[in-house]
Order: structure tokens, then sequence, then C-alpha cells
């Protein structure tokens, strides 16, 4: 079964590197950029770059440009009608061989916030207006494991070109939450209707023993489906908690797909007759609906040992 991400979500698993994608809708404020990547044995430098259009003329909008040459330093800039502007730098560079990072922007009325690893680490202020940027590049010494780009709200006027695939799917309309605190709840507004899909960023603590992902009615504290994920015994449990009795366990699994000191992305979709995981992009489990009423289904609980970078509902 392959995964298909629901509108206003863009998302590639190992992308080649050069790697050029339209930003669907184009770039606008409250949107979400997400970098999961590694670098290669041998390394120099590499770049990550808004610019207004794909081709080599075209303006960039904020070049951040990693260099390794004995003076690590981050390197940030403009390119406008061909000119670079004025140089921004950042000394420190936390993007180390041998680990996974995390490259996360956030982008603000004002400027790129760029996160690292899960920690503020730069903000941009914006030289060329937002409507103008409509394109992501990867490029240089970089192996990207995962890249996402999040939406926040419906599409732009004249919509978006969907796949056949996407066309069957709720877009993702709800703001997304960036790091965020563990408990964490969130309202599922319109419940966990056929078609909705719910989508986690997450890192899985180093020495984790278990953490929870659990889709609720509010009102009756029912629990729809209940994801246990148990690093020390390398299983999964999914249950239902229906008028007060937890239901019968299910563990079956081809593969454990979380590992404790790496990231995840986890999408929960709701179909008419079960529920589809996903798990970085594969298909990891389905759970047949025990509460049918889907509507009720309102309210995302996250407990344990984990850490969120974002969720989009």
């Amino acid at each position: 079964m392959a995964y298909v991400a629901p509108p206003g979500y863009q998302s590639a698993f190992n992308p080649p590197i050069p790697y050029c994608t339209v930003i669907a809708g184009g770039l606008r404020v409250g949107m979400v950029v997400c970098v999961q990547a590694t670098l290669p044995s041998n390394y120099n430098r590499f770049a990550i770059n808004f610019t207004t259009g794909q081709e080599d003329t075209s303006d960039t909008a904020f070049h951040m440009n990693v260099r390794y040459d004995g003076r690590d330093r981050c390197v940030f800039n403009t390119k406008e009608g061909g000119v670079w502007g004025a140089e921004e730098m950042k000394r420190d560079v936390p993007f180390k061989s041998g680990k996974i990072f995390m490259i996360m922007y956030e982008v603000t009325c004002n400027n790129y916030q760029v996160f690292a690893n899960g920690a503020p680490y730069y903000e941009y202020g914006h030289r060329i207006p937002l409507a103008q940027v409509n394109t992501l590049q990867v490029a240089g010494d970089i192996c990207v494991q995962h890249l996402s780009i999040v939406s926040n709200g419906p599409p732009v006027k004249g919509g978006l070109i969907l796949s056949v695939a996407q066309s069957n799917l709720l877009p993702v309309f709800a703001p997304h939450n960036v790091n965020g605190t563990v408990p964490f709840t969130s309202p599922i507004s319109g419940g966990m209707i056929p078609r909705r899909s719910v989508i986690m960023k997450g890192m899985v603590k180093s020495r984790a023993k278990s953490f929870t992902i659990n889709f609720k009615v509010g009102f009756t504290n029912d629990v729809a489906l209940h994801l246990n994920a148990r690093l020390s015994k390398k299983t999964v449990v999914r249950n239902s908690f229906i008028n007060g009795t937890w239901g019968e366990e299910e563990t079956a699994l081809a593969k454990n797909p979380f590992k404790e000191g790496e990231y995840f992305e986890i999408s929960v979709r709701s179909g008419e007759k079960h529920f589809e995981v996903f798990v970085n992009g594969s298909h990891c489990f389905n759970f047949a609906h025990r509460l049918f009423n889907l509507q009720q289904v309102d309210k995302l609980e996250v407990d344990g040992d984990v850490n969120i970078m974002f969720v989009v509902i």
C-alpha cells in the first residue's frame, strides 16, 4: 500500500540530490519546511534555498549555506537580480558527521525562523516578498532522508493540482504545532471522519521505554485507537478503550519502525473500515474501527518518551 500525502502536505523520502521541488500554492506565513538528513562520508558544504523559480536565473529569497572548511560556519544570504546581498553568518554548526540532524524552517510575517534539532538556531528577515517564493532547492554534500513541506490552511486562489489519489483525501486545514511539549493534546476539528489524516513528526528519546498516541472521544474518554510503542519489548501494541474496558490487543507487525534516538514520521489516516497507519512513508498496519461514530473521535493525545517536531491535523 503506497503512502499518499494529503493535500497541503508535501513529503519526499530519500530524494536525489540536487533536489528541487515546487512549493504547492507558494510559500506563505505559517508554513513549515522540515529537512531530516545526514552528511556523506566526504563533505565540504551544502545549501538549502528558497527561490522564486526553478531556473538558474531565479532570485534566491533565502540561501542557507553550511560550510565545513576548518572555519565551520553557516552563511545566510539573498540573491536578487543576479546579485548577492550582505552575508549573515553563524559560527556554531550543529550538523555533525555520523549523526542524523533536523533542520526546520517556520515562516513568519517577518522572517524565516530556523530550528536545528528542535532548538532555535537563527532568524533571517525577509528581503524578497513571500508572494514571490515558490520553490525549494537542496544541493551539495547532504543525504536527505526525509523532506516535508507543511501547509497552514486551504490552498490559495486557483487551487492546487492534485493527483487522483490526493483528490480522495481531505486537505490539511488545521494549524500545525511546532515543537510541542509532551504530554501533548490537540483537538481534531470535525473528528476522524473518513479521508482525514493526522501527521506527526517526532523523535524517540534515547533510552526510551515507551510512548503512546491516542485518538479519543473527548467527552467520554473512549479511545478509538491506542498506539503504544514499547521500545524495551520491540513491539507496537494497538487497542481500543470503550465503555471503561480495554479491547483485544493487536501486536503483529512485520517490522518495528520505532528506534531509540531516531526521528520518525507517522501518518494516521481514517478509512471507511479502519485506520491506516504509515511510518516513514511505509504502510505499518491497519486497525479496524471499533468505535463507529468517527466524528466523535475529536482529541489527539501524545505522551511518553518522545519529542514532537510538529503535528498536522
